[in-house]
């Protein structure tokens, strides 16, 4: 897999990546922009920073079940998600969220297209 920076992502909406344990390693402007958080303030954070927290039970146990099956209903469907900004506010939002291995571990991102 390229770096995330290398990747072909839409850059006209929000883009966020975690590692396989669920931290932020990248987020682009649009990102940025939308929901506030720059990105010395979101690198390093938990993907559970940006989750409503009624959804983050659901969201442990799913990313749990797919780290240990590899299997997954969610990825590379469009979802209708909420995110959280920086100053506790709720998009809704498209989800588009893609998984690949890299160097044995699993890496994602995903596009918050705000509805």
């Amino acid at each position: 897999m390229k770096s995330i920076g290398e990747l072909k992502l839409e850059t006209d909406v929000p883009v966020v990546a975690t590692e396989h344990q669920g931290f932020i390693t990248y987020v682009n402007e649009r990102f940025t922009a939308v929901f506030g958080w720059n990105a010395a303030e979101i690198i390093g954070q938990n993907i559970t920073t940006i989750i409503p927290e009624g959804f983050h039970a659901p969201h442990h146990l799913g990313f749990s079940r797919f780290l240990s099956t590899e299997k997954s209903t969610i990825l590379n469907h469009p979802l209708q998600l909420k995110g959280i900004t920086k100053d506790g506010k709720e998009i809704e939002a498209e989800h588009f969220i893609q998984a690949e291995q890299h160097q044995g571990q699993w890496v994602f991102w995903a596009t918050l297209r705000p509805l």
